[in-house]
């Protein structure tokens, strides 16, 4: 005890001359007797105060000293050294006045600590709250950071009662219970009604939470609101911690159940819910509203897609993103195969126009089948998947298939001019490179159709420095791997070998197999040339590739995820989900590539693929099966032999109008119908001549030295009032122009703030992304909800700030801003 009440003394009289101790309890006599302070002399009172008094004012004014009395402090009037102690300081030994003095808090605190006096009862709580103090701390700011240690957060009330919930979804009640111990649960409550107008009979976190939901349901729909604007600002805040987000769901999903959610939800039309995520249960309704929308035809592409897109800035995104990034392509296919014209004059001109236009619509058929199957929903999209694949089926690639086999039928020669045959590749564009003395590196990825091509062509164009062209090409006939990895290659002449291996010659030689195709390759250019797979590619050090490129002036790569996927029927289904690992593969190896000073690049197919999602109808197979003198090869889409037998739905070619040396004839089914064959799947297949089989796509890859990658211009369109009269404010947001593959989309925050730099309002993330060429639906409509901070602001000018994030940091720079000022009359109040 000593030691503590010498340190005690010695900081009282740092401040003070003259220290008064009472000893009312008569037990520290023995203390003050051992006291020994340097610089202080230690008195008595003992009716001695006439004379001691004396000698403080008047014959030692400068010494300091310490007057113990036994027993406690006379009555006022009867203290003849009244006068002196108010003048300086007193020492009171009792418990709470030692906590005051180990705190360094003043006498005006005594009511606070002796009020929650369980609270200093523990050493860890007394020194977390003494690193929190500050001296010009009020009893409230002392008060709430008791709070902050009782449950172990920052001393502000929204991370005070973040924390509660969190223990309360964890299903624990430590910190609540230590609150109520420390009888700061009158203050704790007091805080919520003045924050968050959260009034109740028997106060508690869980019924606190209960109302939070309920009050900002309301406040989204029609139903009655309890709690203030602060309270749906604090729940927003909740919901977008990282930290506490688990917390939000858990309790979201309690407190949905209790209040009927789904039963409310059901009465209501998903349109007015677009801006709510405070439940997984919205996400689910708007989703099967949607479903049913896109499938009905009553929502149009474009407002489906700016749906999807408000969604996207919600809570519960990530977890349904796959559903609506499905609906988004079934709206957007169905409005381009209305949109779409199956009409072509030529074997030519439906090549051109496939390559233009219809290509599209396989693109949006993949991208609708891949993310159904990520979504693992299928019986909720079954209606909407059972549509866009009739659609898909009947309306366009049996349409287009029969419409283009009439021209292939016509045809006496396999081309398709101005488009380019795959046969001329090496000549065409790979030669030219080489002309001019420079390198160039060639991947080939087997079975990436067109439009596979067309997305890795806007992929590609989006990283920074790389610029990118597509044209098509025509595929040999028929579209399978051995004849298209041969007509890649540099060549005279291509023979289908008069065997039973379906292999191709190049100029008489083998083209089976790395090796083979290194050799044609050595011979056509003088050796500086070579081959690799891509894996072994990916796998080489970063000096190996460098010396790679370096020593050689071509080098092909050969890809193969797409093929190898669809090809066996076991995997065949998984073909669209090899397709987006396929696209993010050949970025990575382009970078590998171009960082070994590979500048020019070319990626190709040996040919493309028609996949249909669902069992194949009786009726997309052939009714005949080829016949003739000999059959060498059977595939599903033809077969190789010779003296083939006409038959009407089948088509046959001798070699040479194929472009094809050797006696060697092919025969293909018409359209998209497929021939049987035993153990193989039937949903993947090339071969044939349709479209989506023989249009390859030929992309020109260069990586430049400059950035040429901007973000989009977004400007904050001020309405006719710079005024804030109530307690929300809805902004327009205006993207400056389109987003294109090198116009790339910002990223913003937004809020409102203070001259100071306070938020007084909820804080915003809007990503700014919009492809449309239509300004009106480039513009973004953002609620602000304000907080009661706000009021403080009366009077002033506020600012609205858009920042964006330092690249890869979590620091903010001001982007843009704009002034208003705030003017609310006590009406505004009502605004909830």
């Amino acid at each position: 005890m000593n030691d503590r009440i010498a340190q005690a003394l010695t900081k009282l009289f740092d401040r003070h001359r003259i220290v008064f101790w009472y000893d009312a309890k008569l037990e520290l006599r023995d203390d003050f007797e051992a006291l020994h302070l340097p610089g202080v002399e230690k008195l008595e009172l003992t009716n001695n105060e006439y004379g001691i008094k004396y000698k403080l004012l008047r014959e030692q004014p400068e010494q300091k000293f310490l007057l113990y009395r036994e027993g406690p402090q006379p009555a006022d009037l009867d203290n003849w050294l009244l006068d002196v102690q108010l003048a300086h300081g007193e020492f009171r030994t009792d418990q709470v006045a030692i906590w005051l003095s180990e705190l360094e808090l003043g006498l005006e605190f005594t009511d606070v600590v002796q009020a929650h006096a369980e609270f200093f009862q523990a050493i860890k709580r007394k020194d977390a709250l003494k690193k929190l103090l500050k001296a010009d701390d009020t009893a409230g700011q002392i008060r709430l950071k008791m709070l902050a240690v009782c449950t172990g957060s920052e001393p502000r009330m929204d991370a005070v009662v973040e924390n509660l919930l969190q223990e309360l979804a964890d299903g624990r009640d430590e910190k609540i219970k230590l609150v109520g111990r420390c009888s700061l649960d009158g203050f704790l409550w007091e805080q919520m009604t003045r924050c968050y107008g959260y009034k109740s009979e028997e106060p508690g976190i869980r019924d606190f939470a209960i109302e939070l939901f309920k009050s900002c349901y309301a406040m989204g729909t029609d139903g009655q609101v309890k709690l203030t604007g602060d309270a749906l600002v604090f729940l927003k805040r909740w919901k977008d911690s990282r930290q506490f987000e688990g917390g939000f769901e858990t309790l979201s999903g309690e407190c949905a159940e209790v209040l009927g959610i789904e039963q409310d939800l059901t009465k209501r039309d998903f349109r007015e819910l677009i801006e709510l995520d405070y439940f997984r249960l919205i996400d689910q309704k708007i989703i099967s509203d949607l479903v049913r929308a896109v499938a009905a035809r009553t929502a149009s592409s474009g407002d489906v897609a700016i749906w999807v897109r408000q969604r996207r800035q919600g809570h519960w995104y990530r977890e349904y993103r796959h559903l609506y990034e499905a609906v988004d392509y079934a709206a957007q296919f169905t409005n381009a195969l209305g949109e779409a014209k199956l009409a072509m004059d030529s074997l030519a001109e439906g090549v051109q126009r496939y390559s233009r236009f219809w290509y599209q619509l396989d693109q949006l058929y993949r991208k609708f089948t891949y993310h159904v199957r990520m979504s693992g929903q299928a019986s909720l999209m079954g209606s909407l998947t059972d549509q866009v694949e009739n659609l898909y089926s009947n309306n366009y690639l049996l349409k287009l298939g029969d419409r283009f086999q009439t021209f292939v039928d016509a045809a006496t020669k396999w081309e398709a001019f101005p488009v380019r045959k795959q046969k001329e590749f090496f000549e065409h564009w790979v030669r030219p490179f080489l002309r001019k003395d420079n390198k160039v590196c060639v991947i080939i990825s087997d079975a990436m159709r067109y439009e596979i091509g067309d997305e890795l062509l806007s992929l590609i164009r989006q990283e920074d420095r790389y610029s990118a062209e597509l044209e098509p090409a025509l595929s040999m006939l028929p579209s399978y791997t051995q004849l298209g990895m041969a007509a890649l290659l540099p060549n005279k002449a291509l023979a289908i070998a008069d065997n039973e291996t379906g292999t191709v010659l190049v100029d008489g030689q083998s083209s089976q197999g790395t090796a083979n195709r290194i050799k044609i390759l050595g011979q056509a250019i003088s050796h500086r040339a070579t081959a690799c797979k891509a894996d072994e590619l990916m796998a080489m050090k970063g000096d190996d590739c460098r010396a790679l490129v370096r020593d050689h002036d071509v080098i092909y790569v050969y890809h193969n995820r797409i093929d190898a996927t669809g090809d066996k029927r076991e995997s065949e289904e998984r073909v669209f989900e090899a397709v987006e690992e396929t696209l993010q593969e050949l970025i990575r190896l382009i970078k590998k590539l171009t960082g070994a000073n590979a500048n020019n690049l070319l990626v190709t197919s040996d040919h493309g693929f028609i996949y249909q999602n669902r069992a194949i109808d009786e009726s997309d197979f052939s009714g005949v099966d080829a016949e003739g003198e000999q059959i060498l090869f059977r595939d599903r889409r033809f077969v190789l032999g010779k003296g083939l037998a006409e038959a009407s739905s089948l088509h046959k070619f001798t070699p040479e109008p194929l472009g094809l040396a050797g006696e060697v004839e092919v025969q293909i089914p018409k359209s998209i119908n497929r021939l049987r064959l035993k153990g193989s799947g039937s949903r993947f297949v090339h071969g044939g001549a349709s479209l989506q089989e023989v249009v390859i796509p030929v992309l020109k890859i260069n990586k430049k030295r400059q950035s040429d990658v901007t973000a989009v211009e977004v400007d904050i369109l001020r309405g006719a009032s710079s005024v804030i009269t109530s307690g929300q404010l809805v902004v327009t947001m205006y993207q400056a122009g389109p987003v294109t593959d090198k116009i790339q989309p910002r990223v913003l925050r937004a809020g409102i703030y203070t001259e100071a730099g306070d938020l007084i309002s909820d804080s915003h993330d809007l990503t700014f992304d919009l492809s449309s060429d239509n300004p009106r639906e480039r513009e973004l409509q953002v609620r602000f909800v304000l907080t009661r901070k706000a009021d403080e602001a009366n009077g002033q000018e506020v600012i609205l700030r858009l920042e964006e994030k330092h690249a890869g940091t979590s620091h903010y720079k001001e982007y843009k801003s704009i002034r208003y000022l705030v003017r609310r009359s006590f009406t505004s109040d009502f605004d909830f």
